[in-house]
């Protein structure tokens, strides 16, 4: 989970608040997407397909994020910095595994979107600005939906038999 010992919530202000959120979901867009990577080169296109549409999400909801930091402050600098969160929305990097299937990798996004969840929820006591207490209520629950989501395309896979890695172990060759 992030590091709530680097960022002063007393102290946060509406833009700082709008930074860090836009920084959560920069953090988990490139964590998905090195996972994407991860997965193609292990041949399992379906997780890679998840862990790469989850990455587009996080686009879409940093953008989003991002033209509502514009339009309340332009192009005022930041005062919040990567380096004042660690893996608050992003997937563990231990997290994917060689023949991960599409359930496996909802899985992991489902404790992603658990961890923000729980990231807000200790957060939001320490907030002092009621500004950023309805923004940061706001994300946790978006965090519920975006958990409804995933746990609803979990339900919509079919059936299936995970895939064991011994399944793709190659035969001994003889020298």
């Amino acid at each position: 989970m992030g590091n709530p010992a680097t960022v002063d919530f007393t102290k946060l202000t509406l833009q700082d608040a709008l930074d860090l959120a836009i920084l959560v979901e920069e953090e988990a867009q490139e964590r998905y997407l090195e996972f994407v990577d991860q997965m193609r080169q292990h041949h399992t296109p379906e997780a890679a397909d998840f862990f790469a549409s989850m990455a587009q999400n996080e686009q879409k909801h940093g953008e989003e994020l991002h033209a509502r930091r514009h339009a309340l402050f332009g192009d005022a600098p930041r005062r919040v910095t990567r380096g004042m969160l660690w893996d608050v929305e992003a997937p563990d990097y231990d997290q994917p595994r060689a023949f991960m299937s599409a359930r496996q990798a909802m899985q992991v996004a489902l404790g992603s979107e658990t961890k923000a969840y729980e990231f807000f929820v200790q957060a939001l006591p320490h907030v002092a600005d009621p500004e950023v207490k309805r923004l940061f209520q706001e994300l946790r629950d978006e965090e519920l939906i975006h958990q409804s989501l995933v746990r609803e395309a979990m339900r919509n896979l079919p059936e299936a038999d995970e895939p064991d890695a011994s399944d793709y172990e190659d035969e001994p060759v003889a020298h």
